[in-house]
């Protein structure tokens, strides 16, 4: 007869198993329209990487300097979606075009929103979440602009590499607004208060090279070759354990929001559940045995 931890224990695994399953049933027409057919009017999605266990996601409206529309994020939600199902994809790239990642919100999009009320009832930018929520590693390669709502989305991702030319911006203060995406939050963790309020004051850019310094930036490569070096770090990152790296990724996420003995309290808890995993068995008998792992993601 089980026991009553097993019990629990099984009840439990079972609530997270049907939480991570998607709920396309409650999913926006578009969104259902998009997970039938796989075809996106706004993003170019492709598989890269010698396991092609890359999942690289070009934002594509060029005419519109890849505008950040809600059509857009829509699609880029069902992407993303698709990509943190797929179990051959170990970490994903999220890219624009070499004259702009993103040149900022779709500003004529905003410009019919006209009260408070009508922005807050709909809950105005709030799904753009899902890029920052994805479990698995996300590498943000920008070139050319990153403005605005641009600039907030690499921030969302976990690693920036930034062509030579790239410029990063917050400029909505000369549009009469503030950022809505976490301009004004993540930028200070990333570049410190001095450097953000600045930028968010003025609507200055930064360069690639200036971001780099500022901590903003992992690398900066040539506009030419910087895909290229995303995927070969890309595949490095998707030749490790899946569940380890999402656990250092949780990890290392939650220093963002506690106390450093709160975020020590919890690294140490998450390193203990590492040696409940298979994975962990295998990496250190490989190790020994002086041979390469083979991790199963368990």
């Amino acid at each position: 007869m089980a026991s009553v931890r097993q019990i629990v224990n099984s009840l439990c695994r079972n609530v997270l198993l049907q939480a991570a399953k998607p709920n396309y049933g409650m999913l926006p027409a578009m969104q259902q329209r998009l997970l039938s057919t796989g075809q996106f009017q706004n993003l170019l999605v492709e598989r890269r990487g010698e396991k092609k266990n890359v999942g690289l996601i070009k934002l594509n409206r060029p005419k519109a300097m890849n505008a950040l529309c809600d059509a857009l994020m829509t699609e880029l939600t069902v992407a993303l979606n698709e990509l943190e199902q797929d179990k051959t994809v170990g970490c994903v790239i999220l890219t624009g075009s070499e004259r702009a990642f993103a040149a900022g919100a779709d500003i004529k999009e905003m410009q019919q929103m006209q009260t408070f009320a009508e922005t807050y009832n709909a809950n105005f930018l709030t799904h753009w979440d899902v890029v920052s929520k994805c479990r698995k590693p996300i590498i943000a390669v920008v070139n050319g602009y990153a403005l605005g709502g641009g600039c907030e989305l690499a921030m969302m991702c976990d690693i920036i590499y930034a062509g030579e030319k790239a410029q990063f911006g917050q400029p909505e203060i000369t549009l009469g607004t503030i950022p809505g995406a976490g301009g004004t939050q993540r930028l200070i963790r990333a570049v410190g208060k001095s450097k953000a309020m600045e930028m968010v004051l003025t609507g200055d850019r930064m360069s690639a090279q200036e971001a780099e310094k500022a901590g903003l930036v992992s690398k900066v490569f040539p506009v030419d070759q910087v895909v290229d070096e995303a995927v070969k770090t890309a595949e490095k990152i998707a030749g490790f354990s899946k569940i380890i790296v999402a656990m250092c990724k949780e990890a290392v996420n939650r220093s963002q929001e506690v106390s450093l003995a709160e975020g020590l309290l919890f690294e140490k808890r998450f390193f203990h559940g590492t040696f409940g995993t298979h994975d962990r068995m295998e990496g250190m008998t490989a190790f020994v045995e002086k041979r390469k792992p083979n991790f199963t993601d368990n």
